[in-house]
């Protein structure tokens, strides 16, 4: 996201809440168990400073949407769900969401294509359903989308995606 980008949509009426994620290489890690429910991810620490934490906590009293972007966000959202109610400060997560989960937060999501038999691309089957997600990536093999964190990226709305 540009900064142009980013002020038009603030132009817009969009509200923004930044937050810092340190991604480890365990996100990119291939599960490779037999049972994906056997895979672990290692901790990866996050902050949410009072302003986000603010704006968090008023998106949600208020019933709006809650836009992650990209699924590390996801997993800081939720284990932030998960802990009670959003405060400011910092932790870890190694928040591993599979097909079945309950969201507590996030209510939409950009991300990137992902990898065959990573647990991002398993937590965005949790979130989308597995096949709409399969039915898409056919559609971005097909179209030559590029994968990977700098390729192509989609904006899903649970139950909006082609099946």
């Amino acid at each position: 996201f540009t900064e142009a980008l980013l002020a038009k949509l603030q132009a817009e009426g969009h509200e923004l809440a930044r937050l810092t994620l340190h991604v480890g290489p365990g996100t990119f890690r291939p599960v490779v168990t037999e049972d994906p429910t056997q895979h672990k991810l290692d901790p990866e620490r996050y902050h949410v400073s009072e302003d986000a934490a603010e704006r968090l906590r008023r998106a949600q009293a208020q019933g709006r949407p809650i836009v992650a972007v990209g699924t590390t966000v996801v997993r800081t959202l939720e284990t932030l769900a998960r802990n009670g109610a959003v405060v400011a400060g910092s932790g870890t997560t190694d928040l591993y969401i599979l097909p079945g989960t309950r969201f507590h937060m996030v209510t939409d999501l950009v991300t990137n294509f992902h990898l065959p038999r990573s647990s991002l691309l398993m937590l965005v089957a949790a979130f989308a359903g597995r096949e709409p997600v399969m039915a898409a990536y056919r559609e971005a093999v097909e179209k030559e989308y590029r994968f990977y964190s700098y390729g192509d990226a989609m904006f899903i709305r649970p139950g909006t995606l082609p099946r």
